[in-house]
């Protein structure tokens, strides 16, 4: 085809088109790509939203985002415990093939890069506040050459907290970070006429929390309803109420930066997303396997692009994220290792409700260590897969203790055994003695003190006691996962259908677990958090849970 003279000399234009095509790369800044802001709460379960229809917990931003965007019935968790999950979101793998860097309190390291580096170098601003990617070990000096020097969600530009003069947290347990005094710093200070990218991360939920805060609220305890694992009574309604408050102070800071989104006229050039990093700080759910623990809230806002009012029942989890985000920011995966997930953008951008994707049959999610509650710090490992309307947990070391052990060495004297279950002579708890996978707490406490009471031992031993190899529970119709059905004749095929799809992922994503040389190796990683002494279990008498 000839060019015509546009009254240009042919060379100049030439001259023009060659600049420009090489200029326009994929990775260059374009102020045009859309902005994001990634909101994570720390220990909510996905039923725990105003959007969801909870009772007694008040979440009109994340009810926004839902209800003008795209909310996600069956999004599970990278693992029911913080560190994993959160390393499942940044690089886009099951935390099992992330080595030191998906373990709780292990190391990061340098060849486990975040989608957020990339987008750094790729033109955006990149920016966090609060909770990032942890609790992990981070660079200290020269000699950790190996280790990641930041944390993998992003840098804190301010550390703006609430003061005296201006402190409006409405109980003691919550965090003094100001995080929406945050996000607008980063706003106001970082270079504009780029997209970013902004990691907001509460750290609520997550305990410890300020008993009976929720009286000063205009909380009722009436108003709560309490899952099957838990006795039904008012503390434990307190409890829950207590922890509803974190829940809506997170909420009000993502209120906060859609409004200040709406103001400067960035929230429709802006995806938002929201979600939580596990379930929720109580027994049986945060740490386990269930429902409760590995479920969690999901909602993405982007009406520029993504039709909203939907809500989408395709299962997804926090691997699908990172490929989600490259694809939309026009981001090259260079230099990451090979993704476990798959871009939501299909799921996103589809005009129909339900399941969308037939592809997308299961999703996975596992667990190794938390904190340091078995002898000789070992883990419980457990691996879990969603399909349809079941779940199907693989309890891999069903010897152990799920929620740790029920003894341990007193923390000042390495020789002299703490009393089993804690309880010292007047039977009263003592605090970070016993099953410490669960988070010490007034539901806890209860638990243990009146695990004799005819009426309360049955929920002690769901939250504590030993479990069989599989469990299978159809979570539509038991949501608590209380009736296992794995070993029972009408549900063999659906089991069957479940452990060949868990195996073949296992064994595809070469988790150490299934496919070796060393099963042992996530033992094997350093803890840099406090490590806790533990008895025997082989050489010393335990009760039968």
């Amino acid at each position: 085809m000839a060019i015509k003279n546009l009254g240009y000399p042919i060379y100049a234009l030439v001259l023009v088109l060659m600049l420009t095509a090489c200029n326009k790369t994929p990775d260059s800044p374009d102020p045009k790509r859309p902005n994001i802001l990634f909101a994570i709460s720390d220990d909510q379960s996905y039923g725990h939203t105003s959007f969801e229809g909870c009772t007694f917990i008040d979440t009109p931003g994340f009810d926004q985002v839902a209800r003008e965007g795209v909310y996600f019935f069956n999004c599970y968790a990278g693992s029911p415990g913080c560190a994993p999950s959160r390393s499942s979101i940044v690089t886009g793998r099951y935390h099992w093939q992330n080595e030191q860097s998906g373990q709780h309190a292990s190391s990061w390291m340098k060849k486990h890069l975040s989608f957020i580096d990339l987008l750094d170098k790729n033109g955006y601003r990149t920016g966090r506040t609060g909770k990032g990617v942890g609790p992990f070990r981070y660079a200290r000096n020269a000699k950790d050459s190996l280790f990641r020097a930041t944390d993998a969600a992003g840098i804190e530009h301010s550390h703006i907290a609430y003061s005296p003069d201006n402190d409006e947290r409405y109980a003691d347990g919550i965090s003094p970070t100001d995080y929406f005094a945050n996000f607008k710093y980063f706003m106001e200070n970082s270079p504009k006429g780029r997209p970013f990218f902004f990691w907001y991360g509460a750290k609520e939920p997550h305990r410890t929390y300020e008993q009976d805060s929720w009286k000063r609220h205009n909380k009722q305890l009436h108003d709560v309803e309490v899952p099957g694992f838990l006795p039904d009574n008012g503390l434990v309604r307190g409890d829950l109420l207590d922890y509803a408050l974190e829940i809506e102070w997170f909420d009000l800071h993502l209120q906060r930066m859609l409004e200040y989104l709406r103001e400067i006229g960035e929230l429709e050039n802006t995806i938002v997303v929201v979600t939580a990093d596990n379930g929720m700080p109580f027994p049986r759910a945060k740490a386990n396997g269930y429902d409760h623990g590995v479920h969690v809230p999901m909602a993405i806002r982007y009406p520029k692009k993504f039709p909203g009012g939907r809500t989408v029942k395709d299962p997804i989890g926090f691997v699908d994220l990172a490929p989600t985000f490259l694809e939309l920011t026009e981001t090259k995966t260079s230099g990451m290792l090979p993704f476990s997930g798959k871009s939501l953008v299909p799921l996103l951008a589809a005009e129909g409700e339900g399941q969308i994707d037939s592809s997308r049959a299961f999703i996975l999610s596992g667990r190794e260590r938390h904190s340091s509650s078995r002898y000789l710090n070992k883990g419980y490992p457990q691996r879990i897969i969603k399909g349809g309307d079941f779940l199907y947990i693989w309890n891999m070391e069903p010897e152990l203790w799920p929620a740790g052990a029920p003894q341990r060495f007193h923390p000042q004297d390495s020789t002299r055994l703490m009393p089993m279950f804690g309880l010292d002579g007047q039977g009263d708890y003592i605090p970070d003695a016993a099953f410490m996978d669960i988070d010490d707490c007034p539901t806890k406490t209860f638990l243990i003190e009146n695990h004799k009471d005819d009426n309360i031992q049955y929920y002690f031993e769901l939250a504590v006691g030993k479990r069989p190899e599989f469990e299978l529970f159809n979570v539509k119709k038991d949501p608590d996962c209380l009736y296992n059905l794995a070993g029972k004749a009408p549900y063999h095929a659906i089991e069957q259908k479940l452990k060949e799809q868990l195996l073949g992922e296992l064994k595809r994503t070469k988790d150490p677990r299934v496919s070796g040389p060393n099963r042992e190796v996530f033992n094997s990683y350093r803890r840099y958090s406090p490590i806790r002494k533990y008895p025997n279990p082989k050489t010393s008498k335990q009760p039968n849970i």
